[in-house]
């Protein structure tokens, strides 16, 4: 039997689907309410209310039970203090043909939000950027292009 695999994440991460979690939680008693209520109005077959009800209560627990698992095969990581480039980390890039600077994230999969400028570890940018280190320059191979970032700063804090 092979071993599991284990999603790195950050702690923030972690935490951040643990608070998912409890909110989700928070809501439970409500629906479940809603859906007595609403099958004691009668005939199920024909009660829009009941259908709701009970289809809000099994997306809650699917969610649950989709983000315990994540909790459960995620290995939090923490990022040491030197210049080379791991998930936790803040990468200060330049993008080679524009000069444009942009400073990124490295996050887990399961985080990764590029309007805040989180980019996952396994995204064609963030996987070619691990391991390498200040003043490195990367060739990213994206599904319709290729471009070339250098790393201009490695940072534990934006």
């Amino acid at each position: 039997m092979s071993e599991p695999v284990f999603n790195e994440i950050t702690a923030t991460g972690y935490h951040q689907i643990e608070q998912e979690i409890e909110d989700w939680k928070s809501q439970r008693p409500a629906l479940i309410k809603a859906l007595a209520e609403a099958s004691a109005l009668g005939d199920r077959s024909e009660n829009a209310e009941y259908t709701s009800a009970k289809r809000d209560l099994r997306h809650l627990e699917s969610r649950l039970h989709f983000l315990t698992k994540q909790l459960q095969y995620s290995k939090i990581v923490a990022p040491t203090d030197n210049q080379i480039v791991e998930i936790g980390k803040y990468v200060t890039l330049e993008f080679v043909d524009d000069h444009d600077q942009v400073t990124y994230q490295i996050v887990g999969k399961q985080e990764a939000d590029i309007k805040a400028n989180k980019i996952s570890l396994a995204s064609p940018l963030g996987s070619v950027l691990m391991g390498k280190t200040v003043n490195d320059t990367v060739t990213v191979q994206a599904p319709k292009t290729s471009y070339q970032v250098k790393i201009l700063a490695v940072t534990l804090k934006d």
